[in-house]
């Protein structure tokens, strides 16, 4: 296999470079936003709730054994 370069960075990754220097309160606000929304912690109840509360999904019209059934 040939080398990588793995020295590039993309507009994009740059751009936010550059955002997250002039304002670093960003950062911060990410962080908040994910706690708020996505780091939290569950007990085994909820964990259990969770686990009975799903519905059985419909098979994929293209399975094999969709129409066999």
């Amino acid at each position: 296999m040939g080398e990588v370069n793995t020295s590039y960075v993309s507009d994009h990754q740059t751009w936010m470079d550059e955002q997250l220097e002039k304002n670093p309160e960003w950062s911060a606000d990410q962080k908040a936003g994910r706690a708020l929304w996505w780091d939290k912690k569950q007990t085994v109840d909820e964990s259990a709730r969770n686990d009975a509360s799903k519905v059985p999904q419909k098979p994929y019209p293209y399975d094999v054994n969709f129409y066999t059934e």
